[in-house]
C-alpha cells in the first residue's frame, strides 16, 4: 500500500475520530439539561457564558494577534449566521423542557434536509432525486411525531424544535454561501447574543453543583466538542461528517431513558426512525 493511501486513511481516521468524540459529547445535552435544577433562561445564561470563554481561549491560542480582525471581518453574513445560531440555541434549551429529548434530537437531525430545502430555495441548489425522496420522508417522518397530541406543552415543544431545525438549517446555508465567514467566530458572537437575551430572566446565585454542570455544559458539551467537529470535519468528507454526526440523534435519548426512563412514546420513535433513515439516505447519495 502506497504511503499516500497510508497517509490519506490515517488523516480520514483522525478527522473521523474526533467528529465521533464530539457528537459523543453532545449527545449528553438531555443528560445534562435533565440534571440541572435551574429554568431555562438561566441554563442558557450560564451555559453561554462558559462556552464564550472556552471558545475565545481556543481562538486566542490559534489565531494570536490576528483574533480581533477575524472577528471584524464577520460582516453582515457572519452577524446572520451567529442570529441563527443564537435562536436555534434558545429554543433547543426551551424545547429540552417542554417536550421528550427524542423528539427535540429528531428535528435537529433533520436540519441537514432542512438545509438542503433552503440551500434549493435561496442558493438554487440542484436537490436530487434521492435527497427530494429524503425530504419528503423527512416530512412524514416529523408528522408522525407531531402526530399524537400529549397536551399544550408537549406541542409548543415541538414546534419550538421545529425552528430550531430550521434555524440551524440556517446557520448550515450561510456557512455554505460564505466560506470566508470564520465560523468559530460567528458562534461565539452567538452566545454572547444568547446571554444578553437571557441575563434579564436569570438567576445569577446558583448552588455549586447546578453551577459545576453548567460550566460542563458550556465549556466541554458546547466549547470543546465544537473545537472537536471543526477540526475534524476538515479532513473528512462532509458528508461523512453527516453520517456520523447522525449518532447524536440516537444517542441523546439513549442516554436519558437510561439515566431517567424517559419513554419519547412510540409515534416519536417511529416518526424518528424515519427521520434518520432519511438523513442516512441523503448523506449517502453525497458520497
Amino acid at each position: 500500500m502506497s504511503s499516500a493511501v497510508l497517509t490519506a486513511r490515517a488523516t480520514w481516521n483522525r478527522g473521523a475520530l474526533l467528529v465521533a468524540g464530539a457528537t459523543l459529547v453532545w449527545s449528553s445535552a438531555g443528560l445534562l439539561a435533565r440534571w440541572v435544577h435551574t429554568d431555562p433562561w438561566t441554563t442558557l445564561f450560564w451555559r453561554s457564558i462558559f462556552a464564550f470563554l472556552a471558545l475565545v481561549a481556543w481562538l486566542v491560542l490559534r489565531e494570536g494577534r490576528a483574533l480581533p480582525a477575524r472577528f471584524a471581518g464577520l460582516g453582515l453574513a457572519g452577524w446572520a449566521m451567529a442570529a441563527c445560531f443564537a435562536i436555534s440555541m434558545i429554543t433547543f434549551i426551551t424545547a429540552l423542557n417542554m417536550t421528550t429529548v427524542a423528539a427535540v434530537m429528531m428535528f435537529q437531525a433533520a436540519a441537514p434536509l432542512f438545509a438542503a430545502v433552503l440551500a434549493w430555495l435561496f442558493l438554487h441548489e440542484r436537490v436530487g432525486r434521492q435527497k427530494l425522496l429524503a425530504i419528503v420522508a423527512t416530512l412524514a417522518g416529523v408528522g408522525v411525531m407531531v402526530s399524537g397530541g400529549q397536551g399544550q406543552g408537549w406541542l409548543a415543544g415541538n414546534l419550538l424544535s421545529f425552528v430550531m431545525g430550521l434555524t440551524f438549517a440556517g446557520t448550515i446555508v450561510l456557512a455554505r454561501a460564505r466560506a470566508d465567514v470564520p465560523t468559530t467566530e460567528a458562534t461565539c458572537l452567538a452566545v454572547v447574543m444568547v446571554m444578553a437575551v437571557a441575563a434579564p430572566f436569570a438567576r445569577f446565585s446558583l448552588a455549586a453543583d447546578d453551577m459545576l454542570l453548567l460550566a460542563s455544559f458550556g465549556v466541554v458539551q458546547m466549547g470543546l466538542a465544537l473545537i472537536m467537529f471543526t477540526t475534524g470535519v476538515r479532513l473528512l468528507p462532509a458528508a461523512d461528517a453527516g453520517l456520523i454526526s447522525v449518532l447524536e440523534a440516537v444517542l441523546a435519548p439513549l442516554w436519558v431513558w437510561l439515566a431517567f426512563d424517559e419513554d419519547p412514546g412510540p409515534r416519536t420513535l417511529l416518526g424518528g426512525a424515519i427521520v434518520i433513515a432519511a438523513v442516512v439516505v441523503a448523506v449517502r447519495a453525497e458520497r
